[in-house]
């Protein structure tokens, strides 16, 4: 009995260890599937990472960028290679106002010598549209005290704190029943605050160009002028924009976003080309004096403007000059007639400086011989040109020495209608020059088949129908050094011509007049006031009555002109002049005893302070005159 009790306790002994090795066995089966399971969740969520991580990886070293190279615009020089207009290299500070720590705010208003306040408003203000750039000074030259303050800035640290967010880290339970399913538990968030030294960020120095035109004012209309885009807009700088302007060039990088170094062969979309420098015939030193004559004339007889042109016999220009002008580097206030080319753009009534023209024509046509035993009657009127008292004849010579319009008028009703219309188109009248064409005003001369007869007498003193600017003016006296002959106008160097060179009148009706028109500037004629010392001039004074809503202006409104050139034989320099309005001058004999405005008084020693200084610099004039 007791041995079956034995027997049964040792199987039962025998199977409770069985179930506990059973037991034991499934809870370690259940562990191992367990984290079996965990593992494997872990890998996956592992492996999406490395994959999401490695396509941020190969966008982020395979990066493209299209740099753009920027042009640099060129320089305008003038004949003898003195810069008229170029760039300055400058530095502009821009601002990444979502980069820039609010911790570095005041040290940086400190350096920009602004208020924090208002530094602050500017940067929210981009921060807040996620703007990256606020250009917050312009203009930086590269000796600025600015450029050492900002070096000192960036290599300061300070510490810098921002708030970032973290996740809370999830139990080891609530990890197994998340990942077998059995229970959901978000993961949940907060705000923690980390703070290290930093450096500035943000804060980068671009480099920056400004056009600089050395000459200032006395070139301003003629060079023009560029927009705050570096874009030419008036003048030289509006017309030769393409040429001046360059291309900027584009490039195609890849990149490795961290270094910023290339690693793939960059593409070159658009190749950069450099702007072209143009080079214009003006001589600086003849534009100085020319300017400085005007704007003395304007002040002193307190004219609403002045304009003069000088030429070469070449038909190069050397001066073209206007006044009043701005400065150019001043950009604080700008007013657009400041930047008016009055020597192209408007048109007038060259008034008795027509004359000599008149004459030539009546010389070539043998209906003069400009002797001085030539007599023409000045005693009887001719339509409304009513004699003035004075003379009953008068020859060539003293028709042109006194200006008077009855003596030329009478020369004129030899010429008929059509020969005077040929003549005054082939001097180029109503004609485009083709200096600067978009601001050009070619004029205007009615065909002679609408002509009344009125028109051909007044064509023949500069008024009637026909209007000009003073550069055809000046160009048409290009006669006077060619022996008859006009040339075309040039205004920048190694550039096509394609006008012919137009003969006009023959040498020796030429020779003759100029001779004559040298009478103009003795003692005893109308543009006295015109005489350099040591030097035989010539030329014409002209006064015009302006034209104001429509019709003449009958109380003072006046234009006067003197052109001439200089010396009388084999002329070096044709100048024209004109001046808008003057209302004060005066008397040759008392500088404080006023007389009314005429070309004579006024216009004329605008030539002669110019044309002074011109002929006394010019060596080989000198040289000329002791042969």
């Amino acid at each position: 009995m007791s041995g079956k009790i034995s027997t049964i306790s040792k199987t039962l002994m025998l199977g409770r260890v069985q179930n506990y090795w059973r037991r034991q066995g499934a809870v370690k089966y259940f562990f191992v599937f367990l984290f079996s399971v965990f593992a494997y969740q872990t890998t996956s969520i592992s492996q999406s990472n490395t994959i999401s991580l490695s396509i941020q990886d190969r966008a982020y070293y395979q990066a493209v960028n299209l740099e753009t190279k920027i042009a640099q615009r060129g320089d305008i020089l003038d004949r003898n290679g003195h810069i008229l207009a170029s760039n300055l290299l400058l530095k502009r500070l821009n601002l990444d106002p979502t980069l820039i720590q609010v911790e570095f705010i005041p040290k940086l208003a400190r350096v920009l010598d602004i208020k924090v306040q208002t530094l602050s408003k500017l940067l929210a203000s981009k921060r807040k549209i996620g703007s990256r750039y606020l250009i917050i000074k312009k203009n930086i030259t590269l000796t600025d005290p600015i450029i050492n303050k900002l070096k000192q800035l960036k290599l300061m640290r300070i510490s810098v704190c921002v708030n970032k967010k973290m996740a809370n880290k999830l139990s080891f339970i609530e990890h197994i029943f998340n990942t077998l399913n059995l229970q959901k538990t978000k993961t949940t968030y907060a705000l923690v605050k980390r703070c290290k030294k930093a450096k500035i960020a943000g804060v980068a120095l671009q480099q920056d160009t400004k056009r600089y035109y050395p000459k200032s004012a006395s070139l301003a209309p003629l060079l023009g002028r560029v927009n705050a885009n570096k874009k030419g807009t008036s003048g030289i700088e509006g017309e030769f924009e393409n040429s001046l302007a360059g291309r900027n060039g584009q490039t195609l990088i890849n990149f490795k976003a961290n270094t910023n170094e290339a690693y793939f062969n960059s593409k070159i979309i658009t190749q950069k080309q450099q702007g072209q420098n143009i080079i214009l015939t003006i001589d600086t030193d003849i534009q100085y004096h020319a300017y400085e004559a005007i704007k003395k004339s304007v002040q002193k007889h307190e004219a609403d403007s002045g304009s003069a042109i000088i030429l070469a016999p070449n038909g190069e220009v050397l001066a073209m000059v206007n006044y009043p002008a701005d400065n150019p580097n001043d950009n604080s206030t700008y007013n657009a007639e400041h930047y008016r080319n009055r020597v192209l753009s408007d048109k007038i009534e060259p008034g008795s400086t027509m004359k000599p023209f008149t004459m030539l024509l009546a010389l070539d046509k043998n209906q003069i011989t400009a002797t001085k035993d030539e007599f023409i009657d000045v005693s009887k009127r001719i339509g409304h040109i009513k004699p003035d008292g004075k003379y009953k004849q008068m020859t060539i010579k003293k028709i042109l020495q006194k200006s008077h319009n009855l003596g030329t008028v009478n020369v004129s009703e030899r010429l008929e209608p059509e020969a005077m219309y040929n003549t005054w188109n082939k001097l180029g009248f109503s004609h485009q020059l083709g200096l600067i064409p978009s601001i050009e005003n070619s004029g205007s001369l009615r065909h002679f088949s609408s002509w009344v007869l009125s028109d051909k007498r007044t064509l023949s003193f500069g008024h009637g129908p026909m209007e000009t600017n003073l550069a055809q003016l000046a160009r048409a006296y290009l006669v006077f050094a060619n022996e008859g002959a006009m040339p075309p106008l040039k205004l920048v160097k190694n550039t096509s011509i394609y006008e012919d060179t137009t003969q006009v009148f023959n040498k020796q009706s030429i020779a003759k007049i100029a001779q004559l028109l040298s009478a103009v500037t003795s003692n005893q004629g109308s543009g006295y006031r015109a005489q350099i010392k040591g030097y035989n001039v010539a030329g014409k004074t002209g006064t015009a009555e302006m034209v104001v809503n429509g019709s003449y202006n009958k109380k003072g409104a006046k234009r006067t002109f003197f052109t001439g050139f200089a010396p009388v034989k084999k002329p070096k320099y044709i100048m024209a002049v004109r001046l808008d309005y003057p209302k004060k001058c005066y008397t040759s004999w008392d500088p404080n005893l006023r007389s009314k405005c005429e070309g004579s008084n006024s216009a004329a020693m605008v030539f002669k302070e110019a044309m002074g200084h011109i002929l006394t610099n010019d060596i080989s004039i000198k040289l000329s005159m002791k042969d």
